[in-house]
């Protein structure tokens, strides 16, 4: 029997589909569209665009239901719409938003930030729309401002399937006649779905490349309803994992999409001597979905030669390629795929540098890869630099019993598979295969997280390093915590935001001091708290509703905080959410009983210690004063050694060092300093 895994939705067709629905007329419905960080950032930012976006009642957790008024009708967002990570999201709704009469300000990510915007903003341009860079010539973010448009013939330098989707929804929302023309066919997710809703969209070869048309755009676009299909680029990172790390074995993806445009790498696998099968079982908004059945070989894999023309069938995959490469006998080349290198990452320098850090002979050129197979021992540590598709490449790697590698950022795979590390692992362990309750992110974008909550046991992933840091009040832990977190990819809990947040509900609700000693658990179960994540950045809502920084450290809260904070039953409320913030490869944690109550076990624990009158300068610049007196600081400083005495006597989880925790005394140390030393701390509980 083969090991039977389902995959998160395919989020190219997911975004794509979710940006049409909100132009079509009429009412769509899409099921499991709502998987990885990007799709939900795409869906937020049509929600703010004016499209009716909305949970259907007795739908799953990852349905949508998107009203659309018609081609033409979205309105100028209030604010900024930021799309995450998502290079689909940013540049499909920078060609829709041209069609609409409005402006608006598409912005990202570090990481999207660096990825070219100008293939885009130059055709758009030349079809009458305004682009504006507003930080960086080409980058995000940007201001986009639409209207009438004129009809275009663009000739793309690269097969891009993102340019192509933005030049023909410019088009179809702006009425007039777009034709695109690649040097070769590019994924083709946007043209099935305007097929299906009504579009009359001619494609084929021309000149030696490909030729996408719409010729007559039609006045209105048909709604639909569609249940994603499985994302084939998740579906190849555990198939990669099972060929490295299950030879003679079987495994079989259902519901998975095989649309051609996308399933180049299975071509790649049957040349260096895997077994593949693909059926077909049905079709969705004209795109095929179906099973894909993998045996992994028992004997070394040969090496290939990919070139340019079999590239943008397989542009995600690649990454796979080349830790495939890594374990075949013999040398692979992959050339014509300069594009990796306006991806999340540059791939080509990324993936040659994570290779060669674990032992494999890698070179990149201008536009590929050399890849010089091993059946060494690979071992090391690499860096996914923001990468989704390296983090999940080299934890694919890791599969394979001869290999021993970490990916320090690897959380970073929940932007397209949450829970890829879960599935990962239980994979590597021989358990049953995984489900497609899977798809559901544990982290959400606006409006559309009240039923993506994790769900997991009230215990730490014993695979997630943890280090827990507490501390005095102002004595630095948030900012070294939240630092040493960026740096090394894990996620940050600050849990005296969760506290904070308690309080924050509690004014919300006009409850104040006097109400503290009437809170019982049902009553406090009844707030609702809710912490999710959005990559390592933690999201805090009530009863549905997201609670703002702003909120948090209003001065109605600052003054119940303390006491919200040593109450037992809020303790034990929070408790069991703390603890299974511990996923992926890490955490780092910040309070004052981390170390003692909340993770005991930790693997790294440190205390944070300072001068009172320091912690009072620290505290008092942060309030936005400029230079405080003596006597300001010295009524701050009775305050904190107030605070202090209340933290360290009160009964529940006083304030203290636990016994095996490493002191650091911030007085005179720089914050950099004191990161300096935790990440070495790291680094040796992760050698050990």
């Amino acid at each position: 029997m083969p090991w039977r895994i389902a995959v998160p939705a395919d989020k190219s067709i997911a975004q794509r589909a979710l940006i049409l629905s909100a132009m079509a007329s009429g009412e769509s419905l899409l099921r499991g569209a709502l998987g990885g960080l990007d799709t939900r950032s795409t869906a937020a930012a049509l929600a703010a665009l004016g499209a009716e976006v909305s949970r259907p009642g007795g739908g799953g957790p990852g349905d949508l239901r998107i009203f659309g008024r018609g081609l033409g009708s979205w309105s100028a967002p209030d604010g900024v719409l930021e799309l995450g990570n998502s290079g689909t999201g940013a540049r499909l709704l920078a060609g829709a938003i041209a069609a609409h009469p409005i402006s608006a300000v598409l912005a990202g990510d570090r990481s999207l930030s660096r990825r070219p915007m100008a293939r885009i903003a130059r055709p758009l341009a030349r079809m009458g729309a305004a682009v504006e860079y507003l930080e960086m010539p080409g980058r995000l973010p940007m201001r986009v401002t639409g209207g009438s448009l004129a009809p275009l013939v663009h000739e793309s330098s690269v097969a891009s399937a993102q340019v192509k989707s933005s030049l023909l929804l410019a088009g179809v929302g702006a009425g007039v006649p777009i034709e695109v023309r690649e040097p070769t066919r590019s994924r083709d997710h946007t043209e099935r779905l305007l097929e299906a809703m009504g579009a009359a969209v001619a494609e084929g070869e021309a000149d030696g490349g490909w030729r996408v048309r719409v010729p007559r755009p039609p006045s209105r676009l048909e709604p639909i309803e569609l249940e994603i299909p499985g994302d084939f680029s998740s579906a190849a990172s555990l198939v990669t994992a099972w060929v490295l790390g299950r030879p003679g074995d079987a495994i079989e993806v259902r519901g998975v999409g095989v649309n051609p445009t996308r399933t180049g790498f299975l071509g790649v696998l049957s040349r260096m001597g895997v077994s593949v099968e693909v059926a077909e079982r049905e079709r969705r908004a004209g795109e095929a979905v179906g099973e894909v059945r993998v045996w992994a070989p028992s004997e070394r894999l040969r090496p290939v030669e990919v070139g340019r023309d079999e590239v943008p069938a397989l542009i995600d995959e690649l990454p796979l390629v080349a830790v495939l490469a890594a374990r075949a006998e013999g040398v692979t080349t992959i050339t014509g795929a300069g594009e990796l290198r306006v991806k999340e990452s540059d791939r080509l320098e990324t993936l040659a540098r994570n290779l060669q850090r674990v032992g494999v002979a890698a070179e990149e050129t201008p536009d590929g890869l050399v890849v010089e197979g091993t059946g060494r021992r690979l071992w090391g540590e690499v860096r996914s630099f923001g990468d989704h598709r390296i983090a999940m490449a080299f934890g694919a790697l890791n599969a394979d019993p001869g290999c021993s590698v970490e990916v320090l950022d690897g959380e970073v795979a929940e932007v397209s598979y949450p829970g890829f590390w879960r599935a990962l692992a239980r994979m590597r362990s021989g358990e049953g295969g995984g489900s497609p309750s899977q798809a559901t992110a544990p982290g959400a974008g606006p409006e559309f997280d009240a039923a993506a909550e994790d769900t997991p046991e009230a215990r730490p992933d014993p695979d997630c390093l943890v280090v827990a840091i507490d501390g005095a009040a102002a004595s630095g832990k948030s900012t070294t915590s939240r630092e040493v977190a960026e740096l090394l990819g894990y996620r940050h809990l600050d849990s005296g935001a969760l506290y904070r947040a308690v309080a924050a509900q509690l004014v919300a609700d006009g409850m104040g001091e006097g109400a503290l000693g009437e809170m019982t658990a049902e009553w406090v179960n009844g707030l609702a708290i809710q912490l999710l994540w959005k990559g390592g950045r933690m999201e805090l809502r009530s009863r549905g509703r997201r609670i703002a920084e702003s909120e948090r450290r209003d001065e109605r809260v600052n003054a119940i905080v303390s006491q919200v904070a040593a109450s037992p039953v809020v303790r034990d409320y929070l408790l069991p959410m703390q603890r299974t913030s511990a996923k992926g490869p890490g955490l780092v944690a910040e309070g004052r009983d981390i170390g003692t109550v909340v993770f005991p076990d930790a693997a790294v624990k440190v205390f944070l210690q300072a001068d009172a009158r320091v912690r009072a300068t620290r505290r008092l610049l942060q309030r936005g004063a400029r230079r405080p007196s003596e006597a300001e600081v010295g009524a701050e400083a009775a305050k904190l050694l107030l605070r202090d005495r209340r933290d360290a006597s009160r009964a529940a989880a006083p304030l203290r060092r636990a016994t095996d925790a490493v002191l650091i005394d911030t007085t005179a140390t720089s914050p950099s300093e004191q990161v300096r030393m935790i990440v070495e701390l790291v680094r040796g509980a992760r050698s050990s």
